[in-house]
């Protein structure tokens, strides 16, 4: 599960990039502490501009009791997370671009990438026998 503040940009994009290109290895979700109405525009059009559409994705609250059934949690909201988590958690300090420039979220969307690409690979190798 991957969770920031709003659910509406950092988390949705590690969501999207997850999903498209790490589903034999995990079953990916977002949520946020404080979720947005909806995914934010900017997210979705950065989004799109690397071939992953996630207009269809939503912000969904961070719950707990939920979020301890998932092997692993990466938190990019730069908060403590509430509640006693049995999954292992992960920090990602990644800036918040919402309501920064399109080249912000575009610089934010490319660290993402990365960060989701290198756990892939990681999940990866811990599946090789």
């Amino acid at each position: 599960m991957f969770v920031c503040i709003g659910n509406s940009c950092r988390s949705q994009m590690a969501e999207g990039f997850a999903r498209a290109y790490g589903m034999d290895v995990m079953a990916p979700e977002s949520s946020g502490l404080s979720p947005a109405q909806s995914v934010a525009r900017g997210t979705v059009r950065t989004m799109a501009a690397k071939n992953i559409d996630i207009s269809a994705q939503f912000p969904k609250p961070f719950e707990p009791a939920l979020a301890s059934e998932f092997d692993l949690i990466i938190n990019m909201s730069g908060f403590e997370l509430p509640g006693e988590l049995q999954a292992r958690t992960r920090d990602w300090d990644v800036l918040d671009p919402i309501g920064q420039s399109a080249e912000v979220y575009r610089h934010v969307c490319d660290e993402i990438e990365v960060l989701v690409m290198d756990l892939i690979s990681e999940l990866r190798r811990e599946q090789t026998p």
